[in-house]
C-alpha cells in the first residue's frame, strides 16, 4: 500500500514520470483492481496505450466493486477507442453509485457512440432532472439525434442559456441551441446564436491565424523549396494502414465506415500516432505537437524511423483479426509528406467536399474546445482562411506526388455510391465486399458528430446545407472567389 499512496501523492502533484515506477513497484507486490486502474490512467498520459491497455483490462479481470475503480477503468478503454469494452464498467459505477452524475454521464456517452441512443437520452435526461444546467449534457443531447419541430429542446435550452455562468458552458448551451434551431428551420436563430459563441471563444483563447500559416508555410518550404535537403531513405514497407484525411466534416467518418466494413480492414479510429511519432523524433521543444520548428526538424528524421514509430504506437489500436486497418485523423493531411516516404507502400484518401459545406460544417461544429487543431473554426473568415490553405497543400502534395492521394469527393460519392465505392477499393488495393454498400449496418462505435448520419444509409441530406445561410456566408464566398477557389 506504501508505494500505491506514494505513486498516487506524486501524481497529484503533477509528477506522472515518477508516479508510474511507483504504481508499478505496488502492482508488483500483488495486483489489486485499484492499483491497475490508476496506473493504467497515468499510462494513457504517457502515450503508452497498449500497457494502459493491459492494466485496464487486468483490473477488470479482478471483479472490482468500488465505483471509482469501475468508472476510471471505462475511462482507460474509452480513451483507447474501446467504447463497447467501457459500457460494462461504466455500468457497474452507476450501478454502485447512482447519485455520481459524471459516471453516469460517462456511461451516456458510451452509449452513445455505440448506438445505444435511446438508453443514452435516457441517462442524460437523468442527469438534468438533477442538474438542469449541465451543459455538457445539453450539448450531448442535441447532436445524439435530429431534432423536430414536434420534439426538440429549444425552450429548455434558452432557460439553461439564461442561467449559464461560465463562459465554457455558455459555449456549450450556445452550440446546442444552434444545432436544434438549425434542425427545425430557424436558420437565422441559429446563425445569430453560433455567431455570438464563437466570437466569445476566440476572444478567449486569443487565436491569430497567423499561428496556422506559419505551420503551413513551413510544411510548403520544407516539402517543397528545401525538398532536396530530405534525409533519405527508404520507409517502412508496411501495407497495413490506409489514412483517410482531409478537413474536418467532409465525409471522413463515412470513408472510414465503408472502408471498415470490408472484411480484411477493422478501424482503428482518429490515431494521434503519426503527430506523436514525428514530435518525438523531431525532438523539439515546443508543448505543441506541429508547429514551424517542428516541421523543420522533421525533414531530418530518417523516413524509416517515423515509419516504424508510427506502427510502433498503432499496433494496440489494431483491430484484431484484421490484416489491414483505417487511421481516420482528418488533420493528417498536413504529414502527407512524412506518410509517403515512411510508409510507401499505406494508402491515403483525402476527402474533397464543396468548399462552402466544408467552411459552414467546420464552423458551426464544436469540436474539442481546447485543441489547436480546430482553433480556426470559431471565427468564419479563418476558417476560410484555413480551408484555401488546405487547398493549396494539397495541390503540393499531388504535384509533388501524383495520384498518390484518392482525392475523393463527398458530393459524388453520396451520388454515386457503387462506382465510388469500388474506385475507392481499388485504390486501397482491397477486391470487392457487398458489404461496403451496407457500411450503415457496421456496429463499430463512432465517437464523432457523425455518428448519427453513418449509422443511416447513404443520402444527400448533407449536400448544399451552406445554402440555408447564403446571405450571412457572403462574405466567406466572395473572398474564396478572390483566391480563384470555384463554388458550385
Amino acid at each position: 500500500m506504501g508505494f500505491f499512496l506514494l505513486g498516487v501523492a506524486a501524481a497529484e502533484a503533477g509528477h506522472v514520470s515518477k508516479a508510474i515506477p511507483l504504481l508499478e513497484a505496488a502492482v508488483d507486490r500483488g495486483p489489486q483492481s485499484e492499483h491497475l486502474a490508476q496506473l493504467a490512467k497515468l499510462l494513457i498520459l504517457v502515450r503508452r496505450d497498449g500497457h494502459a491497455a493491459d492494466a485496464a483490462r487486468a483490473a477488470m479481470a479482478l471483479s472490482p466493486t468500488d465505483a471509482l475503480t469501475l468508472d476510471t477503468i471505462g475511462c482507460v478503454l474509452a480513451r483507447l477507442g474501446d467504447h463497447a469494452a467501457s459500457i460494462a464498467p461504466f455500468t457497474a459505477a452507476v450501478s454502485a453509485e447512482p447519485g455520481n452524475l459524471d459516471y453516469r454521464y460517462n456511461l451516456a456517452a458510451a452509449q452513445g457512440f455505440v448506438g445505444q441512443v435511446d438508453d443514452a437520452r435516457a441517462e442524460y435526461e437523468k442527469i438534468l432532472t438533477r442538474d438542469p444546467g449541465n451543459a455538457r449534457v445539453h450539448y450531448a443531447l442535441a447532436i445524439l439525434a435530429r431534432q423536430t419541430v414536434r420534439a426538440n429542446h429549444v425552450p429548455r435550452l434558452r432557460a439553461a442559456l439564461a442561467e449559464a455562468r461560465e463562459p465554457a458552458d455558455a459555449l456549450r448551451i450556445q452550440y446546442a441551441l444552434a444545432k436544434e434551431l438549425e434542425d427545425i428551420g430557424d436558420v437565422a436563430e441559429a446563425f445569430r446564436h453560433l455567431s455570438l459563441a464563437n466570437a466569445a471563444h476566440k476572444r478567449a483563447i486569443a487565436y491569430d491565424f497567423a499561428q496556422d500559416a506559419a505551420t503551413f508555410d513551413a510544411i510548403e518550404a520544407r516539402f517543397g523549396k528545401n525538398a532536396k535537403t530530405l534525409t533519405i531513405g527508404t520507409g517502412n514497407r508496411d501495407a497495413a494502414p490506409i489514412f483517410v484525411v482531409g478537413m474536418p466534416r467532409t465525409g471522413t467518418t463515412l470513408v472510414d465506415r465503408i472502408l471498415s466494413s470490408h472484411h480484411e480492414v477493422g478501424s482503428a479510429g482518429e490515431l494521434q500516432a503519426m503527430p506523436l511519432a514525428v514530435k518525438q523524433l523531431a525532438g523539439t521543444p515546443s508543448r505543441g505537437v506541429i508547429d514551424p520548428a517542428t516541421v523543420a526538424a522533421s525533414g531530418d528524421i530518417d523516413p524509416g524511423a517515423i515509419g516504424d514509430a508510427y506502427l510502433a504506437r498503432a499496433a494496440h489500436h489494431r483491430p484484431k483479426g484484421k490484416i489491414r486497418f483505417t487511421d481516420k485523423l482528418p488533420a493528417n493531411f498536413l504529414y502527407i509528406g512524412h506518410i509517403v516516404r515512411a510508409l510507401p507502400n499505406a494508402r491515403i484518401v483525402c476527402l474533397r467536399r464543396n468548399p462552402m459545406d466544408t467552411i459552414w460544417s467546420n464552423y458551426k461544429n464544436l469540436f474539442a474546445s481546447q485543441s489547436a487543431y480546430y482553433a480556426y473554426s470559431y471565427d468564419l473568415m479563418d476558417t476560410a482562411r484555413y480551408y484555401a490553405r488546405f487547398d493549396r497543400l494539397m495541390a503540393l502534395w499531388e504535384c509533388l506526388w501524383p495520384g498518390r492521394v484518392l482525392q475523393l469527393s463527398y458530393e459524388t460519392l453520396v451520388a454515386d455510391q457503387e462506382r465510388q465505392t469500388r474506385r475507392l477499393l481499388e485504390h486501397c488495393g482491397l477486391a470487392w465486399d457487398d458489404a461496403c454498400l451496407a457500411f450503415h449496418e457496421n456496429k463499430a462505435a463512432v465517437a464523432t458528430p457523425s455518428a448519427a448520419q453513418v449509422r443511416r444509409p447513404i443520402n444527400a441530406d448533407s449536400v448544399g446545407k451552406w445554402r440555408a445561410h447564403e446571405d450571412a456566408l457572403v462574405p466567406a464566398l466572395s473572398w474564396l472567389k478572390t483566391q480563384g477557389i470555384e463554388v458550385d
